[in-house]
Formats: C-alpha cells, structure tokens, sequence
C-alpha cells in the first residue's frame, strides 16, 4: 500500500476540507446578491485583519502577478527604485521592473542573512529613491526580513514606497500596514492562508493611492488598481469576472483566521517552526538561514555530507512527504520544507518521521526517533 503523500513544500500548500469545499460549490452568477455580500465581507475582513485605512484588491492572479501589480501602480519609466534582496524571490523584482523602464539598484544579502538595516539607510541617502522593495519571506534562503524595522527608519524618507512582498509570509508572520508604514503589501492564495493558487491580493495605503493618481494612465491594463478600484468599493459592478469559488475559498480561509485569532495564528506559527527547524538540527541537517532572521513558514534544510538530493527526495517521496529542492547554489545541497497554512501537529510528525525513514534507509546506522523526539518536546513545552 502506498503512503498518502504530504505536500511540504513551500506552496501551494495543503487545502483543509472546509476550504476544499468552497472552492467545489455551485458556481454562481458574479452578480448573485449573496455573493457579491461575500466579496464585500471577504475585502472588508481583509482590511480590518491587516489593520489599514487603505484599499485591498483582490484579483484572479498569481503572487508574481501581484508583484508587477505593485510596481505598476506606483512607478513609470524613469524613476529609481531600490531593490532590497535577501534570495532568488527578491531578485525578481529586477527584471520585472528593467522591462518598465524603472532605475533599479540593488542592496543583496549573503544567503542566509539579512540585508541590515543601516545599510539600506545608508544606500536611500546616496540619491532620491523613488520606492524600495523588500521581499518579507524569500523562499530561497527561509531568510525573514526585519520588515517592522525597515518601515520605522522609512519615516525618515517619506516621499519613498514601501512595497513589501508577502507572497511566502502573509498570515503567518506579523505584517499590520499602517502600523508598519507599509504601502504596497502583496500575496497569493496557495501559502499561508491555505487557499489553492489562483488570487493575489494586493494592499496599498492612502500614499500608495495617491502614488497611483499622481502617475495618470498607466501602460498596464488588468492590473491597473483604477480598473479594480470601483469593483473592491462595489463589488456588483463589473470590469473582469471575479474567480467566484476562489473567493469563497478565501473567504473561508479568513473565517479561519478570525477563528482563530491573527495573533494566535502568528504564534502558532513561530512554534512549530522553531519545533521543526530543532527536529531537522538534531537529525543533522544545517538550516541556511541564521537564527535570528529564520523565517517560521518554512526550513530551508542542508544536508549532512554524503546526502544525494536526487535520492534523498525521491525516497523521502515514496515515504510520504514531498518537500522542494534547492535554488541556484544550494540547488542539489538542501532542500526546502514548508509548514504554514493550516498544517497541522499530524502533518509535522509526519513529515519529521518521514524524513527520518527516508535517512534510516540511505545509512542504517541512523538513529530513528531523534527528530520526533524533539519535535514533540518542542511542541508541548
């Protein structure tokens, strides 16, 4: 009999039943008065949760989507834009905003670090930026940007956007907009809310708003927040059909949210990440980022010598657990492993014992229980 497989890795991540079965509902008319009630309720939460007096748009699209999204709206050619890289994910933003004709430079880290604060204050003193962008969570390195941090030293720089790409941290690490001087905040459905892929959601401030009045006709189309706007303040008029079950599924996944408390759901996280980053430490595994900025959606694990990727991941699948392979130089030497979402304490275990099979069948001499163990004494201290 074969093992049910857990999709570990860092999104799409795994989708409960009750959010499953929004997404298989009868689809309805996108001017159904009930839906448009759910819309309406779905972007006010959304508001309410992330604790901003501007606008959230939310739109069939992916997080990448959502990026361009971002920049289109607030940048034309010609303006500098200063680009804040902790990993792979944050030097997207470079080709995305070449193609637009923006300036771009760029402040990187050491994978495994963080680009530090001073030093990105010290780079927005050297000439009028006109935005920066900080990925929050870059999935390349498990490396958590200290985004709270950046946002109050951005005071000192008011005419900059901030514009923080949350696609592998929303709902999981703390991110309040207004609180944090955040202007654009940006994400998709299939990380941390536990929603297939298929939206992006995309908040933007009162600056950010004014930003995008200021720059008039933008060349972009279907993502031009003008276009949007009058939909998310009204969801019964049209400009582009709503994704009707995916909403739903989001809907849900807020209701869950909300359940459970933002704030509990931001420490539930820290938990079991710190639970599973010691379970993988104590099997052997070096986890890239330093301790001080690992992120809590995922653990980006590098293998003891002598592991095989290849093999490593193919076993580990037969065992029941699907995790994703290393980017650029660490493709080959690490893996990485998700745990946001709705994953649960079964799910963890599961996959901490899995991993411990699948090293128990590449070297015997592996002691088995070691990183449920501990995983379980992290768990419940």
């Amino acid at each position: 009999m074969k093992n049910r497989k857990l999709v570990m890795i860092p999104g799409p991540t795994p989708v409960v039943r009750s959010i499953q079965d929004q997404m298989g509902r009868e689809t309805v008319a996108f001017g159904d008065p009930n839906f448009i009630k759910d819309f309406k309720g779905l972007i006010d939460d959304l508001k309410t949760l992330w604790k901003t007096e501007g606008e959230v748009f939310v739109v069939a699209g992916t997080g990448t989507m959502a990026m361009e999204m971002g920049i289109a709206n607030t940048l034309k050619s010609g303006d500098n834009l200063l680009i804040v890289s902790n990993g792979f994910f944050g030097d997207r933003f470079i080709d995305l905003a070449e193609r637009k004709g923006i300036n771009v430079d760029v402040i990187s880290s050491e994978w495994g670090k963080i680009v530090p604060v001073k030093d990105i204050e010290a780079k927005l003193n050297e000439k009028k930026y006109n935005a920066i962008t900080v990925t929050h969570v870059d999935t390349s390195t498990g490396v958590c940007a200290p985004i709270k941090e950046i946002g109050e030293m951005l005071k000192k720089f008011p005419e900059v956007i901030y514009i923080v790409d949350g696609v592998c941290a929303t709902a999981a690490e703390p991110e309040y907009i207004d609180e944090m001087n955040i202007d654009i905040l940006l994400t998709g459905s299939q990380k941390a809310f536990g929603v297939a892929p298929g939206l992006a959601v995309v908040w933007a401030s009162p600056k950010a708003m004014e930003r995008r009045k200021s720059l008039g006709r933008i060349p972009e189309y279907y993502i031009d927040f003008d276009k949007w706007l009058p939909i998310m303040n009204d969801p019964s008029k049209y400009f582009a059909t709503p994704a009707v079950n995916m909403i739903w599924a989001l809907k849900e996944s807020v209701r869950i949210i909300k359940e459970e408390g933002i704030e509990n759901r931001y420490e539930r996280h820290r938990k079991n990440a710190r639970a599973m980053q010691s379970a993988l430490e104590a099997m052997g595994f070096t986890i890239l980022a330093d301790k001080e900025c690992r992120a809590v959606t995922l653990s980006n694990a590098i293998y003891p010598e002598g592991i095989d990727d290849v093999e490593f991941r193919k076993i580990l699948a037969e065992e029941g657990a699907v995790v994703a392979g290393g980017l650029a130089a660490y493709a080959g030497k690490m893996f990485r492993l998700g745990h946001m979402g709705n994953i649960d304490t079964h799910d963890m275990v599961s996959a901490i014992a899995a991993i411990e099979r699948t090293l128990y069948k590449i070297d015997k001499k592996t002691k088995l229980g070691v990183g449920v163990t501990t995983l379980l004494k992290e768990l419940m201290d």
